[in-house]
């Protein structure tokens, strides 16, 4: 008896970097997300990643064809210098520091279309940037992420109970820097944005951190499924059923975090 053929893209091993990716790519943002609440910079995100593409398209016109770990040193340098600007911003004027950090995003996304218009084949790679396919992410990029979601989580137990002093702004805005310029690469800006502030309205909901975990990874895997189904981009169907959980959810009896 002859079986049914299976489609490729319902082949479990042929998931599984993308399922990982997206797995250790929400755990890295997690923790950033709730410190970017806490602090009121939620452009931080769009300004910081969107500073790292406008860098990485730059460099790929300046070079003319540069290596990937050029083009992801360029981003880093880029995000690092944004993430400077906006804590100095957040610190001098903290009533205006949302609008002006928006400003700094709209600065990044002006440079990187600009970059994108003169760099070869630079529309492809910013479209990339902003909304990049995860359904083909690759085992690099799966330890990659992995990697980033241990030093988040790490970055976590070591800021838990400190102050929001000068001390501890340096070391997320740094930390940040570096998450933000290597993950856009990866999930793209947008799902970077997502993975920062669903996971935090989450927890802000009283959410337990096992059940954000378990919803935000089975929700974005469902728009996985939905992207090989329908041959849709995987960014955008990710992007969008996190949105969905993100607008719809509510305070949870059943899994309220424990107050003493």
């Amino acid at each position: 008896m002859m079986m049914p053929d299976v489609p490729e893209w319902a082949l479990w091993p042929w998931w599984l970097p993308s399922v990982l990716a997206l797995a250790f790519g929400l755990a890295a943002l997690a923790p950033l997300g709730q410190q970017v609440l806490q602090r009121g910079v939620v452009f931080i995100d769009l300004a910081v990643a969107q500073a790292a593409a406008a860098a990485a398209l730059w460099w790929a016109w300046w070079q003319d064809h540069p290596g990937p770990w050029s083009v992801r040193g360029a981003a880093l340098v880029g995000a690092l210098l944004a993430a400077a600007w906006v804590s100095q911003l957040a610190r001098r004027h903290p009533a205006h520091r949302e609008a002006l950090i928006g400003l700094v995003y709209v600065l990044g996304a002006a440079l990187a279309v600009l970059g994108a218009s003169q760099a070869p084949h630079g529309r492809e790679h910013l479209s990339a940037l902003l909304a990049a396919d995860v359904l083909w992410a690759d085992w690099p990029q799966v330890g990659w992420l992995a990697a980033l979601a241990i030093g988040s989580q790490c970055w976590q137990r070591w800021s838990t109970g400190r102050a929001m002093g000068v001390g501890s702004d340096a070391v997320f805005y740094a930390w940040f820097a570096v998450v933000a310029s290597l993950t856009v690469g990866m999930l793209g800006l947008w799902l970077v944005f997502a993975g920062l502030i669903v996971p935090a309205r989450l927890l802000a909901l009283n959410w337990r951190t096992w059940w954000v975990a378990s919803a935000t990874l089975a929700v974005g895997s469902v728009g996985l499924v939905v992207s090989g189904v329908f041959d849709w981009p995987s960014g955008a169907c990710v992007m969008a059923a996190l949105a969905v959980l993100g607008l719809l959810a509510r305070p949870w009896g059943g899994c309220r975090q424990k107050t003493s």
